[in-house]
């Protein structure tokens, strides 16, 4: 131990002030002097050895016993050793030997210390420690306990309001202390995401819920047509009917299309890849369907090249919805605009139609959002159109916006990185 070599270093500086003391008598062949002067008996001795070995002076508590010490020369002058000398004491001492020259040739000084005092301190503060330390280890434990207990409280707290939290229960919130610490900013943390959970989960019912209520429709009339056929043969128009059906059954097509896209999309598993797309030539193509169909006049003198990096499918789509949204709500005319300048390309889709209010305008790229709720399905789509768009610009890095078009109707702008 540290403290008992400390103790035994004390006891070496003793010894060597003793053979300091001694030295110079025992030099000079005064050795009775010499130890005559060496002091206390009970708990040191002294000797002074021949180069036989053999002991020619030492103190009366000693002048029994033989040499402590083999006989020292120049090669190994000073030596510290422990040594037993039951007839003293039961305790061990504690001798230096050190080779000193004396008129009779070389000598060997031997005086020794009783470890007593070291072996009784180092017993003491073993038993302390011994005593002590489980005691103070108990204690530790105790306060590191309870202060864990205290620190971990609102862990536990949070816990057991997740763990209990049930569908029905994603409105609670788990208590959040008034810290800026670890365990404040873990309950926020877990408080963000149980408003995201249930954002999420309010979002997919109210998806299931509109889903269901725009399938509900043309399923209802397919239905209604088909028992009406059944019940009444003879009445019935085949043609007329099967017209219905098939127009209603593209409706639920491209709903279920529409609503596969969307789902995928949400889902990540859409990867938009890095090809060069000309958006002129899907425009163009647009611009020659919607001219075939001869329901609305078409402008597209402001198309010019411009060209993005992308998919072209989904770049197709989204054009192609901007297109039938435009044609749906136009009274007479849409117009194209497409330019590239600095290091953007930019599509302009217009109509002349009632536009969209500034304050609904955000709304309108949400699902299933109409701006008119009491028109029908027939002359509407499914709310499900700009929602796509918004998902394609915005998978494409690109930016989509709303303003009004110089007749007043809706001006839907698309911004995309020009591909170099």
């Amino acid at each position: 131990m540290l403290d008992q070599r400390l103790l035994v270093r004390a006891v070496d500086e003793t010894l060597i002030q003793r053979a300091d003391n001694v030295e110079a008598d025992v030099a000079r062949g005064s050795l009775a002097a010499a130890i005559r002067s060496e002091g206390d008996l009970e708990d040191s001795f002294a000797q002074i050895i021949d180069a036989n070995g053999l002991v020619v002076a030492a103190t009366t508590n000693v002048a029994s016993l033989p040499a402590m010490n083999s006989p020292l020369g120049p090669d190994l002058p000073e030596v510290f050793r422990t040594v037993s000398v039951p007839p003293l004491s039961e305790y061990e001492f504690q001798i230096l030997a050190r080779a000193v020259p004396s008129t009779n040739g070389m000598n060997t000084l031997v005086v020794a210390k009783n470890l007593d005092d070291v072996t009784e301190s180092v017993r003491i503060l073993m038993l302390s420690l011994a005593i002590s330390i489980p005691v103070a280890v108990s204690l530790l434990a105790a306060v590191v306990w309870w202060l864990m207990g205290r620190a971990l409280a609102p862990v536990e707290a949070i816990r057991a309001e997740v763990s209990g939290m049930h569908a029905a229960d994603l409105h609670n919130r788990v208590p959040v202390r008034n810290n800026d610490d670890e365990i404040s900013r873990l309950a926020r943390t877990m408080n963000a995401l149980l408003e995201r959970v249930e954002q999420a989960t309010n979002r997919q019912r109210e998806f299931v819920a509109d889903a269901s209520h725009e399938l509900r429709g043309p399923l209802t009339r397919v239905r209604s047509l088909l028992e009406v056929s059944i019940a009444h043969p003879g009445t019935a128009k085949p043609e007329a009917t099967y017209r219905s059906v098939l127009s209603d059954i593209t409706k639920l097509q491209q709903l279920v299309d529409d609503l596969l896209f969307l789902a995928r999309s949400e889902s990540g598993r859409q990867e938009v890849p890095d090809d060069g797309v000309d958006l002129d030539d899907l425009v163009l193509d647009e611009v020659k369907e919607i001219r075939a169909r001869g329901r609305v006049r078409v402008d597209a003198t402001a198309v010019s090249a411009a060209r993005v990096r992308g998919d072209a499918n989904q770049l197709k789509r989204a054009i192609s919805n901007l297109a039938s949204n435009a044609e749906r709500h136009a009274t007479t005319t849409i117009t194209f605009g497409l330019r590239e300048y600095d290091s953007q390309s930019e599509l302009v889709v217009a109509d002349d139609g009632p536009g969209i209010p500034e304050e609904q305008r955000d709304a309108v790229f949400q699902r299933f959002t109409r701006l008119d709720d009491a028109r029908s399905r027939d002359s509407g789509g499914a709310g499900l159109g700009l929602a796509i768009v918004h998902d394609i610009v915005a998978k494409h890095s690109g930016t989509v916006s709303i303003g009004t078009s110089e007749t007043g109707g809706a001006r839907v702008i698309l911004t995309f990185a020009r591909a170099d």
